[in-house]
């Protein structure tokens, strides 16, 4: 399995809006804050722009969106 390390703020933004639907709602400084309605849940997550995130901070952000690393690392 792919190790879960070296994504970019950016890259991470990318993957989440084209394959799991979420959308940009606006962004403070270098914080991006994208939100998904799932029936009546509302999923939103807050993403650091940053070079490379750490890897506690993407599996944060990937818990948060209730997606799964492996389906992540898929797309």
């Amino acid at each position: 399995m792919p190790k879960l390390a070296g994504f970019s703020g950016k890259n991470i933004i990318s993957i989440l809006q084209k394959s799991f639907g979420f959308l940009f709602v606006s962004q403070k400084g270098s914080h991006v804050k994208l939100r998904k309605i799932i029936g009546n849940k509302t999923l939103t997550v807050i993403v650091p722009d940053h070079k490379e995130l750490a890897l506690g901070t993407l599996r944060s952000v990937l818990r948060q969106e209730d997606v799964e690393p492996d389906d992540f690392l898929k797309k």
